[in-house]
């Protein structure tokens, strides 16, 4: 009796070593953040029932943030740095992040009046329909904006609290990133106002300043905030050069495809200033800027898997907008 060849059993691909590390801390952060929320709605729940309500909003926004962006850099500038994934103060760090961009958000939707927020109804606008709903004194709209107001100075004070156990390095960045986080953005509006705000990023191309809140607060400062925690201050410089880049062939690549920061002004620029060779142009400025922050993660010393990890993540941020 013949026996047939055992076949080999199919194996599913394993995941690189860097994205399994970040993984496992990523979980760790929403553990952190589930379990703080629902601590302090417990809290609330007894002590005052409307309190509780005000932690139910903010909960359910942070719940919806799938894609953890910040967090995300953080973790990756800080495993990158050779940082431990046992770590408790990479997470701690990570979930105030996310606080504290939450906060920014719920700001920036009351002031841009917006309507969505990861899908769902921005806090202010849910809050002034609750208003609506039960007939409350009063008017609706401004209910919910100062309710929103509200829910992102909780956001911003779990945040804080969070940040205030991590080592002074890492808070001293944490200090200074919340700082101009707030300068940057009233520069930016103050900007707007003054019909200064040019589309084309120029700037961006050119080097971002400190009051670049996209280029320093999403990248440059979470980034430098990871080293900090690994204890590589060595790699300040690198994680500078690196963000400044990948920051401007983001932008570039924004004002390329279109997105929610480029508006019908920048659609008419788009459309004044980029003839076939034009774009043909920007986009190999992509290219160069990409390939300029790989040789900057390149030359850096970092822990095994992560260079190649930062040219991917690269890439990927500075792909086309399908």
């Amino acid at each position: 009796m013949t026996t047939q060849p055992r076949l080999p059993r199919a194996v599913a691909p394993r995941e690189p070593v860097p994205q399994l590390q970040r993984a496992g801390m990523l979980d760790q952060v929403e553990k952190r953040l589930r379990g703080l929320l629902n601590d302090e709605h417990r809290r609330w729940r007894t002590a005052d029932a409307r309190g509780a309500g005000l932690v139910e909003s903010l909960a359910e926004l942070v719940a919806v943030g799938a894609d953890r962006v910040r967090p995300v850099i953080l973790l990756t500038g800080y495993l990158a740095a050779g940082g431990d994934p046992e770590g408790s103060a990479a997470v701690e760090a990570a979930a105030a992040l996310e606080l504290l961009d939450t906060c920014t958000l719920i700001r920036s939707d009351v002031r841009d009046n917006a309507a969505l927020r990861r899908g769902i109804p921005a806090l202010h606008v849910s809050r002034a329909a609750e208003h609506e709903r039960n007939g409350w004194a009063g008017d609706a709209r401004r209910f919910g904006e100062s309710t929103a107001t509200l829910a992102g100075d909780l956001a911003l004070s779990l945040a804080e609290r969070l940040a205030a156990r991590l080592p002074a390095p890492a808070w001293q960045i944490w200090d200074e990133m919340r700082t101009e986080r707030v300068i940057g953005t009233y520069a930016h509006e103050a900007m707007t106002a003054e019909y200064l705000d040019d589309p084309w990023p120029g700037r961006c191309i050119s080097g971002c300043d400190r009051g670049c809140t996209a280029g320093w607060y999403a990248l440059r400062h979470p980034l430098r905030l990871g080293a900090a925690l690994a204890d590589r201050p060595d790699l300040d410089a690198a994680y500078d050069a690196y963000a400044r880049s990948l920051h401007a062939a983001w932008r570039l690549r924004g004002f390329l495809d279109g997105g929610p920061e480029y508006d019908w002004d920048a659609e008419l620029l788009r459309e004044i200033l980029l003839e076939r060779e034009e774009r043909g142009i920007a986009e190999r400025l992509i290219r160069e800027l990409v390939d300029r922050a790989s040789r900057t993660a390149a030359a850096s010393r970092l822990a095994a898997g992560w260079c190649e990890e930062l040219t991917a993540f690269a890439v990927r941020m500075a792909a086309e907008r399908g």
